[in-house]
């Protein structure tokens, strides 16, 4: 059983200020993404829907280009001048960029000003979340209890769990209670303007979180020379394997939390309001299910659940999403979720804490933040672009689970050669 009573009132203090303040600011980079189909009509209108649907992803997707830059540049920050500034100033730049995007006109009202401008919005937020994972994983590693830091590093994946359900559940309401035309007129906005009361609240909340004592005793010392600069000549295996971590808990977060509801209202046919809130019921077994994977963790080791889990995803995702496709209802698209919900806690539950530990306390933020956005952006960001183009290119409605088997291959073929290397929380 997890003891809090374990921690201390300031460990307990930092855990659920960071995780409350991560829920709010991925809250703002996830919003776009569940509300793709509306924003793909009202502000990357065609003649072909298709087309308009992949563009509105592709603007997703663009939010991820600049997270590795926001990774290197809060990363070195968070390595030198502390974490909690790092968390600060990526809040403010994330909420700035979210309540830009709903006050953004439509195509119809200014032409082609609209897209371009909803894509710098984007890339103004991937670089917030390219700083954030770094920063956040690193303060809760380093506060953490000795031998249970894949726990409270889990609290960083449950973070972006407990976002993607504030989300859900928000964009579930408002596509059920506003009439469709309002919906596509105005209603979409209000999740995006919800920042204006997220942000300050995001703010207060970091603002009274402490550096961790590791960093403050022997993280300045060690970055005194340039935290990039000891990645490249002396932790570039550790890189690689972390960015092989990264590989499944990127996909399946934007497959099976993204994707899938994307594909039920598109290629199922099933109504909006109806997918929001399976993926609702989905991101609440997640965000129970994480936080246990990383108590697990913390006794039997990292790499043994993680494992399990992405074994389990390569043998199950072909049948399962065969399964929804011939039962296109509600009850066989909440199966599906939960099933792969459970899977993918416990696999990114320990993935946090893991990833931590393949760097010392002055290269960490740095570490976590370049493996994690560098996955991110090759593989996760750009997941639902690649799923709903193998299906307009090759017209097989089970051609995205091509890409989620590859990659998990990957990540199986990394899990397995840095499980002979490491050992769980080294401090």
């Amino acid at each position: 059983m997890i003891r809090l009573s374990e921690t201390s009132a300031k460990q307990r203090h930092v855990l659920l200020a960071v995780t409350v303040g991560n829920v709010l600011e991925w809250y703002d980079f996830a919003v776009y993404g569940f509300l793709t189909p509306i924003i793909a009509r009202m502000m990357f209108p065609t003649d072909d829907p298709t087309a308009s649907l992949l563009l509105s992803v592709g603007a997703f997707g663009v939010g991820f280009l600049t997270r590795p830059i926001g990774a290197v540049v809060f990363g070195v920050l968070g390595d030198r001048r502390g974490r909690k500034l790092v968390l600060l100033l990526t809040y403010g730049l994330m909420g700035g960029a979210t309540v830009a995007i709903g006050l953004i006109p439509s195509y119809a009202t200014i032409g082609t000003a609209a897209p371009l401008l909803v894509v710098l919005a984007r890339l103004i937020q991937g670089i917030a979340a390219g700083g954030v994972v770094g920063g956040a994983t690193a303060l809760l590693t380093e506060q953490a209890p000795a031998g249970r830091a894949g726990y409270f590093a889990s609290w960083q994946a449950a973070s972006q769990a407990g976002a993607l359900l504030i989300v859900a559940f928000a964009a579930a309401v408002v596509s059920a209670v506003v009439p469709p035309t309002q919906l596509n007129a105005w209603g979409w906005r209000i999740p995006f303007l919800a920042s204006v009361v997220i942000v300050p609240l995001g703010i207060y909340i970091r603002r009274r979180v402490d550096e961790p004592q590791a960093f403050v005793h022997e993280g300045r010392a060690r970055a005194s020379a340039s935290p990039l600069l000891v990645l490249w000549r002396t932790h570039r295996a550790a890189v690689t394997r972390g960015l092989g971590i990264t590989i499944i808990w990127t996909v399946a977060t934007y497959f099976f939390f993204f994707y899938v509801p994307l594909y039920a209202h598109t290629v199922l046919k099933l109504p909006l309001s109806t997918t929001q809130f399976s993926n609702s019921i989905a991101l609440a077994i997640f965000l129970a299910g994480a936080p246990m994977a990383g108590h697990l963790s913390d006794r039997w080791g990292r790499y043994r659940p993680m494992i399990v889990a992405a074994f389990a995803i390569v043998l199950l995702i072909l049948p399962g999403f065969d399964y929804i496709l011939r039962h296109p209802n509600a009850v066989s698209l909440a199966t599906f979720q939960v099933i792969f919900a459970v899977l993918a806690a416990m696999f990114i539950g320990p993935a946090p804490a893991a990833i931590a530990e393949l760097f010392p306390v002055g290269a960490r933020s740095s570490g976590v933040g370049v493996a994690y956005n560098l996955a991110v952006t090759v593989f996760g960001g750009f997941a639902p672009l690649i799923a709903t183009a193998l299906i307009a290119s090759t017209g097989n409605p089970l051609s995205p689970t091509w890409y989620v088997i590859f990659c998990c291959g990957l990540s199986l073929l990394v899990l397995l050669l840095t499980r002979r290397t490491s050992s769980p929380d080294p401090r």
